[in-house]
This record gives structure tokens, C-alpha cells and sequence, in this order.
């Protein structure tokens, strides 16, 4: 049986300043924070002799792995990443970085913002800009109404509200719904 895996479709390079702000934050703790604790227990674990059988030595080396394939995922995508800080041109449609009130058939309000995929937080309501959702948004302004695929079958809404810049008080996270 083979093990292949097709290629990941390529992720779009687009990120807020927020989003880079903590992609850098969690490097930066990973690099000088984690990793020297992780490197100094390894060292201690490994002097107690029978490295086979020492599961703090084990352990260590394990997580001083994942943080530095983490590390090296961070430094080659922060290279290639892209910093959206402005507004687009015309803010009454929707393009990266966008808050988004949409109102379905049932007249439930849903709220979201187009990031990047580094970004992506369902309980924050940050949706990549590479999803089915925001695909069929990208380009509609206010009282359009937009027909997205789902597993359970399309799905209509239509567009409330967009703002771009700082978060809209009428983004409100309690109300907002996925």
C-alpha cells in the first residue's frame, strides 16, 4: 500500500498585520523561550546515563523536534507571506482583511473576517480567504446575495455589513454565529 499524499493546493500569501504580529510572537517563544528549556532538560535527562529507557530524555528530544519543525514552517512562511495593511480601494465590496455581516434565509445573523490561512480561528469567526465561503464573496458589496455549496446543500445569504480597518462594534463575538 502507498504512502503518497498529494501536493496541498497551494494557500493564499495574504496575512493582516495582527496575523503576522503572531506568527512572529509564537516564533519568537518557540526560538529563545521553549527551545533552550527543552535543549537544558534533554541535557539533564541525558546525563542521568541509560538514555534507551529515559523517557524525560525521549520526550525531550521528541518536542525538541516538533519545535523545530515549527520554527522552520515559521521562518520559510513568514518569507513568503505578504502584509495586507490597507484598505482596498473600494471598501463597499469585499476583499481580504473584510468584516462581514451576512444574514441567511432564516435571518440569523453571521459574522466573519477574510484572512489569511495562517489566521483561521472558528471561535474568533476568521475565515481563510482560500474557503468555499469567502471565494463566493470576494468581489460582492452590500445587499447582494450570495449561494454557497455545502455538505448539507446550498446554502443563501445575503450581505448586511462590511467594514474594513478596526473591529466593527457590530462584530460582536457573543452574537456572532458560524
Amino acid at each position: 500500500m502507498s504512502r503518497y499524499r498529494p501536493p496541498m493546493a497551494p494557500m493564499a500569501p495574504y496575512i493582516t498585520p495582527e496575523g503576522e504580529q503572531r506568527l512572529r510572537a509564537e516564533l519568537e517563544q518557540l526560538w529563545r523561550v521553549e527551545r533552550p528549556q527543552v535543549t537544558q532538560a534533554v541535557s539533564e535527562a541525558a546525563a542521568l546515563g541509560d538514555r534507551s529507557e529515559n523517557a524525560e530524555y525521549i520526550y525531550g528530544k521528541k518536542r525538541l523536534r516538533e519545535i523545530d519543525r515549527r520554527v522552520r514552517y515559521l521562518r520559510k512562511r513568514l518569507d513568503v507571506l505578504k502584509v495586507v495593511k490597507d484598505a482596498p480601494g473600494n471598501t463597499n465590496k469585499i476583499y481580504f482583511g473584510a468584516w462581514i455581516e451576512l444574514i441567511d434565509a432564516q435571518d440569523k445573523t453571521h459574522h466573519y473576517r477574510l484572512t489569511g490561512p495562517d489566521e483561521i480561528d472558528p471561535a474568533l469567526h476568521y475565515i481563510s480567504i482560500d474557503s468555499v465561503l469567502a471565494r463566493a464573496l470576494l468581489g460582492k458589496e452590500i445587499d447582494s446575495e450570495v449561494t454557497v455549496q455545502t455538505p448539507s446543500g446550498p446554502k443563501r445569504y445575503e450581505i448586511a455589513a462590511i467594514n474594513y480597518g478596526n473591529k466593527p462594534e457590530w462584530f460582536n463575538d457573543d452574537t456572532a454565529d458560524g
